[in-house]
């Protein structure tokens, strides 16, 4: 039998379930019993000796005969018969049936033994009993999930064997993380390609936005041909990411530069700053443009209701900081080595290297805080070249230091 067969409990190949019993073949080597079954005899089954009676039943058999020769077919006993044995030589007597002892006494009447059916020739020995149905249901259905299941196995194992499943290049898992960096610096490109055009060079802008746009979409990207603009500077800004993970939107602000033609010759025009709205997509390879950039306008908003408050200002300690905060702000401007004579130890500031000369500081103020560091706003004017002064806001850290003679003093830790 199959190992297969044996796991899901089917019969041996060419039987069915409804075989009752299977005739087993003689081995090799055996010799092969001729001998009826013993149901097979018209007087019944014969009822077995009990062990007890067996020594003395054989007082009063008859002699025993010799043994079957050697490779013979021994005969089976021979069924009891209804009619009184006859004596075959005279003083022989039947063997005598051994009385059993009964639990309710020894003068109780024995129990009546019971006869056995006479089989007929052919049938079975046994009796057959009807399964239940919800049984036979159940054991069918397990077999045939069984079978289900290793199909099912097979099928797919071989399919996968022949034809492995194998997701295109363009197709991103949106799992992994959105490359933002890459995205910026893709729509920042585009979009200076996007905003430059020249009629006289129609086929510079086509070629500069086929860098970054997909492949298969239209170079280009809504230009009619006509006209001239320049674009110089762009900073992107957001990356706003899908819920895919696969496509964005990048924010870019572009300066352009349009030119106005009069008769042969382009005059440049007033520079001005356009907001876009690039969408990108990712791919295995690379991030690419997946459309071209829309205008968003970029209005002035109030700030926030949720600012921070500062704290209570502190005027002693804004008055007595005064001095040392315009030394910080001069040498500041000038070199790293005068920066850091003035700065709380520990701290590492760097200065602007000349790029400025410092003008006044127009507003200092220290606000309230812990015995060791405060917070602190200074507004500061910077004189450029020429006649040309700016006005800016800084927001310092002050530590307090401690010196070898037990002098106490407050200095800049940190810039912003």
């Amino acid at each position: 039998m199959s190992w297969w067969r044996t796991l899901l409990n089917l019969p041996p190949r060419g039987e069915h379930w409804s075989d009752q019993r299977r005739t087993k073949k003689p081995g090799k080597g055996r010799p092969q019993n001729t001998a009826p079954e013993w149901w097979d005899h018209p007087d019944g089954p014969v009822s077995p000796t009990p062990r007890q009676a067996q020594g003395v039943a054989a007082q009063y058999s008859t002699p025993q005969q010799a043994p079957p020769p050697a490779g013979g077919v021994m005969a089976p006993p021979r069924r009891p018969s209804s009619r009184p044995p006859e004596p075959s030589q005279p003083g022989q007597r039947p063997p005598e049936r051994l009385k059993q002892r009964s639990s309710h006494g020894a003068h109780a009447a024995p129990a009546p033994v019971p006869v056995r059916e006479v089989y007929e020739p052919g049938q079975a020995p046994w009796s057959t009993e009807s399964e239940s149905s919800f049984s036979t249901w159940a054991r069918r259905f397990f077999r045939g999930l069984v079978v289900v299941v290793l199909l099912l196995a097979a099928i797919s194992g071989v399919r996968s064997w022949i034809s492995p499943n194998r997701a295109p290049e363009t197709v991103v898992s949106g799992q992994s993380n959105f490359p933002s960096d890459e995205a910026r610096a893709i729509a920042t490109r585009y979009a200076v390609s996007y905003l430059n055009w020249d009629e006289d060079e129609p086929d510079a802008r086509p070629a500069q936005i086929g860098l970054d746009l997909a492949a298969g979409l239209d170079s280009r990207a809504g230009w009619n041909g006509r006209g001239k603009q320049t674009a110089d500077r762009a900073y992107p800004g957001q990356v706003t990411v899908d819920s895919g993970g696969v496509t964005a939107v990048v924010d870019v602000r572009v300066e352009v530069r349009p030119y106005v033609k009069k008769g042969k010759v382009w005059t440049a025009g007033a520079a001005t700053w356009e907001r876009v709205s690039v969408p990108v997509a990712r791919t295995a390879s690379r991030v690419v443009a997946s459309g071209p950039p829309t205008f968003v306008p970029d209005v002035r908003v109030p700030l926030p209701d949720n600012m921070p408050e500062a704290s209570a200002p502190d005027d002693d300690l804004t008055a007595a900081t005064l001095k040392d905060a315009e030394a910080f702000f001069g040498a500041y401007a000038e070199s790293d080595n005068k920066v850091s004579a003035v700065t709380a130890p520990g701290s590492t500031i760097r200065s602007l290297n000349g790029a400025v000369k410092f003008g006044e500081l127009k507003d200092w103020q220290v606000y309230t805080g812990n015995d060791d560091e405060r917070r602190a706003t200074a507004a500061v004017t910077w004189d450029g070249a020429g006649d040309t002064t700016l006005d800016q806001t800084y927001t310092l850290t002050l530590r307090r230091t401690v010196a070898t003679d037990g002098a106490q003093r407050w200095q800049v830790a940190a810039v912003g």
